[in-house]
């Protein structure tokens, strides 16, 4: 397309003005000049019912509708299955997305709450199309600017489209989460996906009073944007400051429970009615906590025969529990050497009992055997993952 969408770029600025997500001059400069349609080039899959995906290009629509829907402030498939783009296909197609253009104001508001300064460098984790790439090179300059991408064909299209718009800053073809030293030690690292715990190594590539900013969590909600301080001793200690939601790293994305799932749960070793209803858990702040009780578990919902019920798995663990609505409340049915729902259940216990406080509250702690996790001002609320 060849139409120029400066317009557009500066009612996105205002938009993100008025929401409270954009709020230095640096960064309103940088949304004004990007244009986010080059980062989208090889089209995007928009959802529809009955869990399809379908395919649109620049060339499947006319600039305007194109246009329209590159500046929609909503997120942008990109990517299904590890390697299926819409330029690829003609017809709408099942999938799992596994690569896209972030909502606008989720990639606004995590670079705001990064508070770079002139002359700082950045590594970026997950350069996906590039848009956000392109915001940090516009605000540091390219030089101060480390991209890392773990699929080669996402890394080429965005190395393509940061050429396109003027900038040619260091991408990186490889697992960030490995921790090769790249161009350490960096000043503030970023994350645009999500991690079942911040990699230790980005802390070493970190600089004593350098930020990291991540997103931890492992379901598709109940996870939250971390920001913390790396200290003198190698540690790193921070808090959660608001909910955020990305698609998990690939190294840390875990394989959905597949088969049967009452097969799986068939022979637990307890049998009991439980005070807490499951559905909570499809409310941000118990689903983080949740995850933190039993870190490696998935939450499945399924509706059987017997009505709604709900999973928890820890295949590591070789555990489970399983939740089922009856005439008399939930029961849960439990299995493995690792009674999972109790251990949410005290932790969501504690919780109410505490006033429900929120997702701000979480306080965490890095170093290299652990990460430790707590409530601010209920130190009884902790927890702590050992490391290897």
């Amino acid at each position: 397309m060849t139409r120029d969408t400066e317009a557009e770029r500066r009612a996105l600025a205002e938009r993100l003005t008025v929401s409270g997500e954009l709020r230095s001059r640096g960064w309103r400069a940088a949304v004004e000049a990007v244009p986010r349609e080059r980062f989208l080039a090889a089209g995007v899959f928009l959802p529809e019912e009955g869990g399809w995906w379908r395919p649109v290009t620049p060339g499947s629509v006319g600039d305007e509708a194109w246009v329209e829907i590159a500046y929609r402030d909503e997120s942008l498939v990109t990517q299904l299955d590890g390697h299926l783009t819409a330029d690829r296909v003609g017809e709408p197609v099942r999938g799992i997305p596994t690569s896209s253009s972030t909502v606008p104001s989720t990639v606004v508001g995590m670079v705001e709450a990064l508070d770079v300064r002139d002359g700082q460098r950045v590594l970026e984790v997950g350069t996906g199309t590039g848009y956000s790439t392109a915001l940090l090179c516009h605000r540091l300059g390219e030089d101060q600017v480390t991209s890392v991408e773990v699929d080669p064909d996402v890394a080429a299209r965005a190395d393509a489209a940061l050429e396109a718009v003027g900038y040619s800053t260091w991408t990186v073809i490889g697992d960030g989460l490995l921790g090769h030293p790249l161009r350490a030690p960096y000043d503030k690292v970023i994350a645009t996906c999500a991690v079942r715990r911040i990699p230790y190594a980005w802390v070493r590539q970190t600089r004593p009073g350098g930020t990291i900013l991540a997103t931890v969590g492992s379901w598709a909600y109940g996870t939250g944007l971390a920001r913390v301080t790396v200290g003198e001793d190698g540690s790193a200690e921070g808090r959660i400051i608001r909910r955020a939601s990305f698609m998990p790293a690939r190294s840390q994305a875990a394989v959905p429970p597949a088969g049967d799932l009452s097969a799986r749960a068939a022979y637990p070793d307890s049998e009991r009615v439980t005070p807490i209803d499951p559905r909570v858990l499809e409310e941000w702040m118990p689903a983080l906590l949740a995850q933190l009780a039993v870190p490696g578990a998935q939450f499945v919902k399924a509706l059987g025969e017997d009505g709604e019920q709900s999973y928890l798995f820890d295949t590591e663990r070789e555990s489970f529990a399983h939740l089922r609505a009856g005439p008399g409340g939930w029961t849960v049915r439990q299995g493995g050497p690792v009674a999972l729902w109790d251990r949410v259940e005290e932790a969501l216990a504690g919780w109410q009992e505490t006033g429900r406080p929120g997702i701000e509250t979480v306080r965490l702690r890095i170093t290299p055997r652990a990460h430790t996790y707590w409530l601010e001002g209920r130190l009884a609320m902790r927890w702590e993952h050992q490391v290897g």
